[in-house]
């Protein structure tokens, strides 16, 4: 039975800890492959801008074009939004049968959960959840089992490492002309030089 991971976001851009933090998970919880689902428009992130879908999608290729257990997912690309988890979770189970599925999130994620669009489904719809953890973070299992019944049991903690890296300071740094490069694999960092995204990079 094939290992498979959902390592969902927008990737905007894709930086250096989201493949960090996908290899790690890769390894500690023995996946055969990781699906990378991008996101065009999350529910919980309305309001927000982001880089064209085109652009987001392109960058992501080129993130995990030389990793084969990478893999890109398009299950949230071909129907029409809202895209919420447990209808993600049901989809790749039936394109995927005989697979076991673990849908990926953070700790923060996790503490969050129970605001999520039908998370008494999302959790059912989970055959595990790697959640990956920063060093020191405190997560309140017994409280989260008692508002979601069978959750404990699907958890798997990932120690995720300390990588100060975020998107949001990424585009930050790229609108105030500040330095950007090394936060992002060269391939992705010249696609935005080249497209302007963000910004006009000079």
């Amino acid at each position: 039975m094939p290992t498979i991971g959902i390592f969902g976001g927008t990737f905007d851009p894709p930086h250096l800890g989201h493949l960090i933090l996908a290899s790690e998970a890769h390894a500690r919880l023995a996946l055969d492959r990781l699906l990378w689902v991008l996101t065009p428009d999350p529910p919980h992130k309305q309001g927000q801008s982001f880089a064209p879908l085109e652009h987001r999608l392109a960058m992501v290729k080129l993130a995990i074009t030389d990793n084969p257990q990478f893999e890109l997912s398009d299950v949230e690309l071909t129907r029409p939004g809202p895209h919420y988890a447990v209808d993600t979770v049901n989809l790749l189970t039936g394109q995927n049968p005989g697979a076991r599925l673990v849908y990926l999130m953070g700790g923060d994620s996790l503490c969050d959960l129970p605001t999520w669009h039908r998370p008494a489904d999302f959790v059912a719809a989970c055959q595990s959840i790697g959640v990956m953890l920063r060093p020191g973070a405190l997560v309140d299992l017994p409280a989260l089992e008692d508002v979601l019944p069978g959750l404990t049991s699907k958890i798997r903690f990932v120690d995720a490492p300390l990588l100060d890296i975020a998107a949001h300071d990424i585009r930050a740094r790229i609108a105030n002309g500040q330095p950007f490069r090394y936060f992002l694999l060269p391939a992705v960092y010249e696609y935005i030089h080249q497209h302007e995204i963000y910004r006009q990079v000079s």
